[in-house]
C-alpha cells in the first residue's frame, strides 16, 4: 500500500552516502542539496521516502537527532515485500535525489523516565538506535537494550553498538534461525517496574512482548511496526464499511486498509503510524464484528473500537462512528 503524503511536505534530498550495515541491509544518508539544515526531528521519528519505482515508504531515522545536516535511514532488502525496499536498495545511487517528507513521530521517547528498556528485532533497531544515540555519554536515566537477530552477519550497526558509551548496556543475541535458541525475555519482564519499554521488530516479537508485559502499566509499554496497512492473510475477504453519520458505504478490498479507502473518498481521518501501534486512528465501532490486528486496544475495548489502519472485518459490514 502506498502512503499518501502532501506534496508541500516533501523535500528533494540528495543521497550523500550509501553503506552496507549488514547482509541485506543498507543505510542511506540524506542531505539537502545546498547543504542547509534539515527540519529537526525527535528520537523515534520516521520519514516517508519516494523510492525510485515511485512508491512511498516509511523509514525510521536512526541517527542522533542533534545532527541537523543529515537524515540516516536503514533499509532491509525484502524480496517478498511490496517492492519498495528492493527498488531503493537495487536502484538508488549516491548523488540521486529522493523526495522525502518532513519527519513525523508515532513512537516518541518519553522524557524524564526513571529508566528505559529497549527491545529490538532485526531492522527494528533503527528507531531505537536514534533513541540511545540521543542520550549521549551521560544518559538522563539508566537504560538497557536487548537486540535479537539471526546471526552477526545480519545484525545491523553491530560495530556502532560496540561504542564505549554503550558498553554494559547492550545485549545482542543471535538465534541462528533455531526457535529453541530464542532469548527468554520473561525474566526481564516478569516483575513490572517504572521503566518505559520500547519494542520494535517482527510482529511475532512484538506480540510476545505484549503478552509478557500485560501486567505492566499500559502507558509504559510502546510499540512500533513497519507493517503499514497490515499484512495480507490467506483468509482475507473484501468487506463493506458504512459511515453512520453520512450513510455512505465503501468496499474494502483485500490488500487495502479501511484508512486508505476512506482517504480515497475524501474522509481525512487522523492517523500516524499506519501499523496499528500508536492508536491515533482509533475509531468507534457501532455495528459488525472486527478482525483486530492492532497492538493497542485492550480486550474490553475491542467490541466498540477499531484501528482502521490495520484491522479488517469478520462480518460482511462494519458500521463506523464517522
Amino acid at each position: 500500500m502506498s502512503i499518501q503524503t502532501h506534496a508541500d511536505t516533501q523535500m528533494p534530498l540528495r543521497i550523500a552516502r550509501i553503506r552496507d550495515v549488514a547482509d541485506g541491509i543498507r543505510s542511506f544518508e540524506l542531505v539537502q542539496p545546498d547543504g542547509s539544515e534539515l527540519p529537526p526531528f525527535t528520537p523515534g521519528s520516521h520519514v516517508k521516502v519516494q523510492v525510485p519505482n515511485g512508491a512511498l515508504r516509511k523509514y525510521s531515522l536512526c541517527n542522533d537527532p542533534a545532527e541537523r545536516h543529515r537524515y540516516v535511514i536503514a533499509v532491509k532488502r525484502d524480496a517478498n515485500g511490496r517492492g519498495g525496499s528492493v527498488s531503493l536498495v537495487d536502484e538508488a545511487r549516491e548523488g540521486d535525489t529522493l523526495p522525502t517528507s518532513v519527519p513525523e513521530n508515532a513512537f516518541p521517547l518519553v522524557e524524564k523516565a526513571r529508566s528505559y528498556l529497549f527491545i529490538a528485532g532485526g531492522i527494528g533497531i533503527t528507531p531505537i538506535l536514534s533513541m540511545i544515540r540521543s542520550f549521549g555519554e551521560l544518559p538522563p536515566a539508566p537504560w538497557k537494550l536487548y537486540y535479537f537477530t539471526r546471526s552477526p552477519e545480519t545484525t545491523a550497526f553491530l560495530d556502532d553498538l560496540d561504542a564505549p558509551e554503550f558498553k554494559g548496556r547492550v545485549r545482542i543475541h543471535h538465534d541462528h534461525g533455531d526457535p529453541d535458541r530464542s532469548f527468554d525475555l520473561w525474566p526481564v519482564l516478569e516483575k513490572p517496574n517504572t521503566a518505559h519499554i520500547y519494542c520494535c521488530g517482527p510482529r511475532g516479537l512484538m506480540e510476545s512482548v505484549r503478552d509478557m508485559s500485560g501486567h505492566w502499566s499500559p502507558s509504559n509499554v510502546h510499540f512500533e511496526s513497519f507493517n503499514e496497512g497490515g499484512g495480507v492473510k490467506a483468509d482475507d475477504r473484501p468487506f463493506t464499511v458504512r459511515l453512520a453519520k453520512s450513510g455512505r458505504r465503501y468496499e474494502v478490498p483485500v490488500g487495502r486498509s479501511i484508512l486508505e479507502v476512506l482517504r480515497e473518498h475524501g474522509c481525512n481521518t487522523a492517523s500516524s503510524c499506519e501499523s496499528g501501534t500508536c492508536g491515533t486512528c482509533r475509531t468507534g465501532l457501532l455495528e459488525g464484528e472486527a478482525d483486530h490486528r492492532d497492538m493497542v486496544l485492550m480486550p474490553e475495548e475491542t467490541g466498540h473500537q477499531i484501528m482502521i489502519c490495520v484491522s479488517r472485518a469478520k462480518s460482511g459490514e462494519l458500521v463506523l462512528d464517522l
